[in-house]
């Protein structure tokens, strides 16, 4: 549950705000997105009066782009006296790219508030709203906004009930619990539009993006641990014609493979490999594997990011009659 002391600190910075800037992590997904946009139009919807600034170094991914507000998104936020900011689904503060260039929000001179669910959150802000056991960011921004009282209308809800559908995998993966059903049963009833989030979110893939998932697929390997393993260049991106964000969900095929303790896909990006880690195991924790690399997330969710670039190593067994065989390494 949220704290009420949270609640009403939230709402007081929030008040006595001139402008409110909410921000969510770099290559936002589906919780980042409608987070975002759901929490800056309850707050437009509350403070009418009030300006709001949707921030994201990144673009919506296409698959997002439906959503009410997600052509407002701007990644050019400037600071000004009065400012406060709302930061949403950041398992940590560097995460929105912002840190250096914008240290007033992250230092303690601007009240900042945090609205998160991954469980290693450093509470980097004046607020911190981290409830690690909800399913989604979407679900606490619900929460809140039925503490507040603030309304939530059509369009909002539809932006709330896209980042619980998107971070549940449909309401399919194991973090789907009875609250994540009542969530969701709050945002039909305040008229979300659930036939339009799956159409455009899960019935809808560009040909860029099959192709790209093709090629996650076929380079499927299973290792001794247990875990299935793949992994996409910079060159299967050109190739496909695909960007960084049509990765998402592919590593929910991967994570099919029967029998498997985890799943991993590795991806180059721009000088760096990003790691995304999944498990279906209740004895499994992919966060604590992400955190030895630096990295975090939830217990069956999680990811890191290294600077470099993959390189391929393929081990060959020959096996000869009349022995045990031989492991030979190619040159």
């Amino acid at each position: 549950m949220i704290a009420i002391a949270d609640v009403r600190r939230t709402e007081e910075i929030i008040r006595s705000a001139s402008r409110v800037v909410c921000i969510c992590h770099r290559n936002p997904d589906g919780d980042a997105i409608g987070s975002l946009l759901g929490i800056g139009a309850l707050i437009e919807h509350a403070f009418p009066n009030m300006e709001v600034i949707l921030q994201c170094v990144d673009p919506a991914p296409e698959t997002c782009a439906f959503l009410p507000g997600a052509l407002r998104m701007r990644s050019n936020y400037a600071y000004r006296d009065g400012d406060v900011a709302v930061i949403l689904d950041c398992g940590e503060a560097k995460l929105t790219e912002m840190v250096e260039s914008h240290p007033m929000l992250f230092h303690g001179s601007v009240p900042t508030i945090a609205i998160d669910h991954h469980q290693h959150n450093p509470h980097f802000a004046a607020v911190n709203i981290v409830l690690p056991e909800a399913a989604s960011t979407c679900e606490i921004v619900v929460m809140l906004a039925d503490l507040l009282q603030w309304s939530i209308t059509p369009d909002i809800a539809t932006c709330l009930l896209t980042g619980v559908y998107t971070d549940t995998g449909g309401l399919l993966h194991s973090n789907t619990t009875p609250s994540v059903y009542r969530t969701v049963a709050r945002l039909m009833r305040c008229g979300a539009r659930r036939e339009e989030i799956v159409k455009h979110v899960f019935r809808t893939a560009k040909l860029s993006t099959l192709k790209l998932w093709g090629r996650v697929l076929e380079k499927i390997s299973l290792t001794e641990e247990g875990g299935a393993i793949s992994a996409v260049t910079e060159g299967d991106f050109r190739v496909s014609g695909a960007d960084y964000s049509e990765l998402t969900g592919a590593i929910d095929y991967v994570n099919a493979v029967p029998g498997m303790r985890f799943s991993l896909i590795l991806s180059e990006r721009e000088g760096s490999v990003k790691g995304s880690l999944r498990t279906l195991r209740d004895d499994v924790d992919v966060a604590a594997m992400a955190a030895k690399f630096s990295g975090g997330g939830h217990r069956k969710a999680a990811g890191f990011s290294l600077r470099g670039k993959l390189k391929p190593e393929i081990r060959w067994k020959v096996e000869q009659e009349g022995d045990d065989g031989a492991d030979a390494r190619p040159t």
